[in-house]
């Protein structure tokens, strides 16, 4: 039986679904508070679901108040950080390493200029009075005092990897259950087995054709994420998506969609996009060398598996 419940996090619909055994009341969570064993496995959904709060808080650049923006205003010291933020930065940056800068967290005041800068609850619009001379060279992270320092004024998108982080961490809280999965708009990590007792089908999206599906795969104990360029279109430049090459400004057209399967859902997360941004030949290799699984799409909707059999 399948114990579900949802909720808004991040611009995304966070769903978490559960298995549960029969001696617990299944369906809508909401509705269920009246049985102690739903009670419990409420409360520890209710927990999952605050990974999502934490990090957001922590990670946002829509907002002057969040972890992230009230360090990146202080300009040429260490300030310390809490791990909700310092660990997706760390991984940012080594992705920005990696890839030679063309993965740069700094790419945010240019994201600002294409238009994404609204927030998704308040509506309220960013626009951040930096330059656009900073790269991810300028962020210095002291990992043994968890602190980060900007040489330079610069505004970070942790976009590519902080959802996923909050993947992991709401999976970490349901790991006790026999199967689960925690989808936040398609990116999710699936955990243990379906009700069948067998690894959760995962579909992926039709990048040309909405609610349709182009690949079904079977997943357990693994992540998938996906970034595509049908998705969150800019609303201000013609052709441009919510990636953006940092140094050209332009958003890649190699792929319209890279879907990638990791043990870690921050780890897929980083590696759709940074697959993306990459384009062919450079972002197979990355996957080969990292050793991740994906299906990748051109534009001529051809699928590419990379892995996968």
């Amino acid at each position: 039986m399948m114990f579900r419940k949802s909720k808004l996090f991040m611009d995304t619909v966070v769903d978490i679904q559960v298995v549960v055994g029969t001696g617990i009341a299944a369906g809508n969570a909401d509705e269920k508070r009246n049985c102690p064993a739903s009670e419990q496995l409420l409360n520890q959904i209710n927990r999952a679901f605050d990974a999502f709060r934490q990090v957001e808080q922590a990670c946002s650049r829509f907002s002057p108040e969040s972890e992230l923006m009230k360090a990146c205003s202080q300009i040429g010291k260490p300030v310390p950080i809490s791990p909700f933020l310092f660990e997706p930065l760390k991984l940012a940056v080594h992705m920005a390493e990696l890839t030679s800068g063309v993965f740069d967290p700094t790419v945010g005041k240019r994201m600002e200029q294409h238009g994404f800068n609204r927030h998704y609850l308040t509506r309220q619009y960013m626009d951040s009075p930096v330059l656009e001379s900073a790269t991810y060279r300028d962020i210095v992270l002291d990992e043994t005092r968890q602190t980060m320092l900007l040489r330079k004024p610069a505004v970070i998108d942790l976009g590519a990897v902080a959802k996923g982080f909050a993947i992991d961490l709401a999976a970490h809280e349901l790991q006790q259950f026999d199967g689960f999965i925690v989808n936040a708009g398609g990116d999710l990590y699936a955990g243990g087995r379906d009700e069948q007792g067998e690894p959760w089908k995962i579909d992926i999206q039709h990048p040309a054709i909405r609610n349709e599906i182009i690949y079904t795969l079977a997943l357990s104990n693994e992540a998938i994420c996906t970034s595509g360029s049908y998705e969150r279109k800019s609303a201000t430049t013609e052709g441009v998506h919510h990636l953006i090459h940092p140094v050209t400004g332009h958003s890649p057209k190699e792929w319209v969609s890279s879907s990638v399967i990791a043990p870690y859902a921050m780890m897929a997360d980083i590696f759709s996009s940074a697959v993306m941004l990459l384009g062919k030949e450079e972002g197979q290799q990355l996957m080969q060398q990292a050793n991740v699984q994906g299906i990748l799409i051109t534009p001529d909707l051809q699928l590419v598996r990379e892995g996968v059999h």
